[in-house]
């Protein structure tokens, strides 16, 4: 059974005992989990009205917009609940830290990892470059590409470009993609590091996609008219 893109109202939701409901906050770039924290209606209610994640605060026991003291506001983009109506994931856009210990997450204490299973992410992979850049590595082919400078790191970019298309154009005629995959990834990874060379990050080209989304789609609406 497929998910619904109907929105739901509030009254379906259920909030337990003390009239709260966990909320997952999530930022809608790196698709890291930020925190942990609690809303009542009327909070929610706050959080939907101003476009800004507002808590209530168990310890407290009052309602709490976050980034009202330490200016790390979080600009909602969705509010999502589950199959059962009792937990939200809330998207946003943070200005700085969610931790009020100034990490950018609550969740930085790992606790088990598995010896086969890899995470990854496009951010670690960037931090990774970034770390060979500000602090060279002997023997690091990304150290390498920093040492030698933008002509080498752009020349790189052209001869992955290139590759790509060859593989590609055979992938025409044999139907296997695998050699496609491939180049394509050494050309991610090499205009990764013409970014980080040049100052661009994933948010950067993210807010730049996004903004091209919503113009392709005001152009086929305008299309079909």
């Amino acid at each position: 059974m497929k998910g619904s893109n109907l929105m739901i109202d509030i009254s379906e939701l259920k909030f337990d005992e003390k009239g709260l409901i966990p909320a997952i906050v999530v930022d809608s770039v790196t698709k890291r989990v930020l925190t942990l924290a609690y809303m009542n209606e009327e909070s929610l209610r706050i959080s939907m009205e101003k476009g800004l994640t507002c808590f209530f605060s168990r310890s407290r026991q009052e309602l709490w917009l976050k980034g009202e003291t330490s200016g790390n506001y979080q600009h909602i983009v969705s509010i999502t609940a589950d199959c059962d109506r009792d937990a939200l994931v809330v998207m946003v856009e943070p200005d700085g830290p969610a931790c009020h210990l100034g990490t950018t997450s609550c969740f930085e204490y790992p606790v088990w990892e598995s010896g086969e299973l890899k995470e990854f992410s496009y951010e670690g992979l960037m931090d990774l470059i970034d770390g060979r850049r500000t602090e060279p590595k002997e023997g690091s082919y990304t150290s390498y590409l920093f040492e030698k400078g933008l002509d080498k790191i752009l020349k790189k970019v052209g001869e992955e470009t290139t590759e790509v298309i060859v593989a590609a154009k055979s992938a025409e005629q044999s139907g296997d993609n695998a050699e496609t995959i491939y180049e394509i990834a050494d050309l991610a990874y090499h205009v990764m590091v013409l970014m980080d060379e040049a100052g661009i990050s994933l948010e950067d080209i993210h807010r730049e996609l996004a903004s091209r989304h919503v113009i392709d789609k005001k152009v086929k609406q305008e299309k079909m008219v």
